[in-house]
């Protein structure tokens, strides 16, 4: 039987010349194991890489190396091992395979069917996952997670629970209502203990997400709150937080307006009925009041009758710009109760209070032209008064005041538009309208009309 050779590479055949010494002999032919052994040198991998990428045991590859036949697990195997390995070092498995019957001087061909131990396929770099590296990982893994476990609890038992307010955003606030929420996040099953000012405390647990939410009341004017949150393992504490929320008070109403007067002064005693009110305020209007207390003792001459007097009309009192006020309050003889009110914003009040007495000594009549104007001539103590002589028409809604010792007289062209006022007391119109009248006042003699121009 012939048998095929493989031509031997040039670099194995200048290394088989160079080793032996030129000789007249033909050179002795490589054993098949000498063949594998360059091969794999050629291809420049070891016996370990080999045997990753061959599945044959380094025992078995160095026995095919050293042509030690007999440590291979019998015919069946060998054959195997040479093919893989020949098709492996790009070799031809059936020269390789020819070679080997050769040296172990065995024509007969085995009778069995060889399976060989699996298809090679092209080396794959990189790592192989193989039953014992998967579950070398996951033992490792799970070495891994329950360190990281244990040291995550020893690092929790060293660190207190986290806390943060979120709601109200700032740590100063103003809210306008009766309560409001406070919201923030810290370890999943902390305590947050909130405490207001004053004492009140509330209580909340954090959810399993590590956040948590209380409403709270809130009173009038500073709310002062400390949060603090504090793990139920290991009992530690956080950091407290502190916020403040405002709540505004209600605006004060107008205050009520300041009032000064200076005239009259307590107690003053006045010989006519012309009392001046004078002061100063920071309200818009003053009214003046009065309330008779009874006669001065015995009834003075100059009181017309001894009967109580008419209650005068409240008068208001105009304020200016600077707050000065100032005008006259006519009362008649007798003790009376003045009050004067200032009134401002709001209908605030302010008042205050005098007791005057009046005691008429002489005559003091106040004449009114109201409803039409009248022509005035007036005669005081006898005597014309200067600028009366020829008589002036009043328009109606003038006032005058004449005072005389002991008498004064009026001639008026319109008794009707003629209201008069004497020591005090009202006497109203003498005469019908468009009436001409002279009348003379004397006290304590009534009125008397005379005939006198």
């Amino acid at each position: 039987m012939t048998v095929r050779r493989q031509a031997r590479p040039a670099h194995l055949a200048d290394r088989a010349s160079s080793k032996t010494a030129p000789s007249t002999t033909a050179p002795r032919a490589p054993r098949l194991g000498e063949l594998l052994h360059d091969a794999r040198e050629q291809k420049g991998v070891d016996l370990y890489r080999a045997e990753r990428d061959t599945k044959i045991r380094v025992k078995y590859l160095e026995a095919l190396e050293r042509s030690d036949f007999t440590a291979l697990p019998g015919a069946v195997y060998t054959k195997g091992f040479l093919r893989n390995y020949a098709i492996y070092l790009g070799l031809d498995p059936e020269a390789v395979l020819g070679q080997w019957k050769q040296e172990v001087g065995t024509t007969r061909l085995d009778a069995t069917v060889v399976i060989p131990p699996r298809p090679l396929e092209a080396p794959r770099g990189g790592l192989t996952f193989t039953p014992g590296v998967v579950i070398a990982a996951l033992l490792t893994f799970g070495v891994l997670a329950f360190a990281g476990y244990v040291a995550y609890q020893l690092l929790r038992f060293q660190q207190p629970p986290v806390l943060a307010v979120t709601s109200p955003a700032a740590a100063v606030s103003q809210i306008d209502a009766a309560s409001t929420t406070l919201v923030g996040r810290s370890d999943p099953g902390a305590t947050i203990t909130i405490t207001i000012t004053g004492g009140q405390v509330f209580q909340q647990t954090a959810a399993a997400d590590g956040s948590w939410s209380k409403v709270v009341p809130l009173a009038k004017g500073r709310n002062d709150f400390t949060i603090v949150a504090t793990d139920p393992a290991t009992s530690k504490d956080s950091a407290p937080q502190h916020v403040v929320i405002t709540v505004p008070l209600p605006s004060p109403g107008p205050e009520s307006p300041t009032l000064s007067v200076t005239s009259p002064t307590d107690g003053t005693a006045f010989q006519n009925g012309a009392i001046p009110v004078q002061g100063s305020t920071t309200a818009s209007s003053v009214t003046v009041t009065a309330q008779y207390l009874g006669p001065t003792g015995a009834s003075p001459s100059a009181q017309p009758s001894p009967r109580a007097p008419a209650m005068p009309a409240a008068k208001q009192i105009a304020v200016a710009a600077d707050g000065s006020f100032s005008d006259s309050y006519r009362l008649a003889p007798g003790r009376w109760a003045l009050t004067i009110t200032a009134t401002g914003l709001g209908d605030k009040t302010t008042t205050e209070q005098r007791t005057v007495s009046v005691a008429f000594t002489g005559v003091d009549l106040v004449i009114a032209v109201r409803n039409g104007s009248a022509w005035i001539k007036v005669w005081v103590d006898g005597q014309v008064v200067p600028g009366y002589l020829s008589g002036q028409t009043i328009t109606a809604g003038k006032t005058l005041e004449f005072t005389g010792k002991t008498s004064v007289e009026v001639r008026t062209g319109n008794s009707g538009s003629t209201y008069f006022t004497l020591n005090g007391s009202s006497l109203g119109s003498l005469g019908g309208p468009g009436v001409p009248q002279t009348w003379l006042f004397q006290p304590p003699s009534p009125p008397q009309q005379t005939n006198d121009i």
